[in-house]
């Protein structure tokens, strides 16, 4: 059966079009989450009138942005004007457990597409456009905002939501009494590890403003009597002790040399026998598609970090001190990177 016109695909001029405008759809969703429309809908404010009175927004445009919203599923509005949430429109909900509200904020948020925006000046120099754009690398601009410290860490559970399941059941941890999750963030990984795996006890190593909301995070998934928190920079120490140390998205955020600063801190508190385990895209060779490949450009323009392969990673490992052992695939777009000490 061959393809009718309606199945078959555009022409590649317009599959090329369409990519370039996916900024237009980015846009509005970080309208729709920055107002909190799916909240005022959700909580009873259905029609255009009304969401702009509670938004403050001229009512034209709100209603050329609900129609714009309907258009791309997020929601669908009756005849009468009345508004409701779809499925899709749901997940925009600030109480919503992935956390979309807060990944699209910090995906179609100013810090990101302004650094974007200086994309040239990454592929021209090699440094992060983040730096450019706001005069400080992006983590430091993070920390002088408090409201978005918050919106960050909520957006690597939306962005890394599958991940920690995955990991968990790929990589088996019970043979390990402490695992130290080093840059963990509010503990998403570490406590999915914990609650899957009874016997080891954990340590969240963070910069004290990133843990602050770790405890009541961690009482949710039922392990914060199993874990501690330690506010530190790995760029200064790692806490020793640990069985295994993970590093969870943090190896590609940072150029060479802090990698490098970091993984030595990390031997050095490594005894015999402990493991590193590095969570990460690792890249497939050659044009196999892969999340990763993209995501490798938000390094290269925001944190001034990069993805790798295996063979990368090995190389940079071997740098550091360090033998890379074997690389665990998980149901998910990550992989654990596991070495020890050369």
């Amino acid at each position: 059966m061959t393809d009718t016109p309606q199945d078959a695909p555009p022409p590649p001029h317009v599959q090329v079009i369409q990519m370039a405008s996916s900024l237009w759809v980015s846009r509005l969703l970080f309208v729709a989450a920055k107002l909190g429309l799916a909240d005022l809908i959700a909580a009873g404010t259905t029609n255009a009138k009304a969401l702009a009175a509670k938004t403050q927004s001229h009512e034209r445009s709100m209603h050329r942005i609900l129609r714009a919203l309907g258009c791309i599923g997020i929601l669908e509005q009756a005849e009468n004007g009345t508004i409701k949430l779809t499925e899709l429109g749901e997940t925009l909900r600030s109480d919503h457990p992935a956390k979309v509200r807060s990944t699209v904020l910090m995906i179609a948020g100013p810090w990101m597409w302004q650094s974007f925006g200086e994309i040239e000046h990454s592929v021209a120099t090699g440094k992060p456009a983040a730096d450019k754009v706001f005069g400080m690398p992006i983590f430091d601009y993070i920390a002088k905002h408090p409201d978005q410290v918050s919106i960050f860490s909520e957006a690597m559970v939306g962005i890394h939501g599958q991940e920690p399941a995955a990991v968990a059941e790929a990589y088996d941890f019970s043979a390990f009494g402490t695992i130290v999750d080093v840059g963990g963030a509010t503990g998403n990984l570490l406590g999915t590890i914990l609650k899957n795996h009874p016997k080891p006890k954990g340590l969240l190593y963070d910069m004290p403003h990133v843990i602050v909301d770790a405890p009541a995070f961690l009482a949710t998934l039922g392990v914060a009597d199993r874990i501690s928190t330690e506010g530190g920079s790995f760029f200064d120490r790692v806490p020793t002790g640990g069985d295994a140390y993970i590093l969870s998205h943090i190896i590609h955020d940072w150029s060479e040399a802090q990698c490098l600063t970091i993984l030595g801190h990390c031997r050095k508190a490594m005894k015999p026998g402990a493991k590193l385990l590095i969570v990460e895209m690792v890249l497939p060779e050659g044009n196999e598609p892969h999340p990763g490949k993209m995501l490798d450009l938000v390094m290269l323009t925001v944190p001034g970090g990069e993805e790798r392969t295996s063979s990368e990673y090995g190389e940079l490992l071997a740098k550091a001190g360090l033998r890379m052992t074997r690389v665990v695939p998980t149901a998910s777009a990550v992989s654990v990177v596991e070495a020890e000490i050369a």
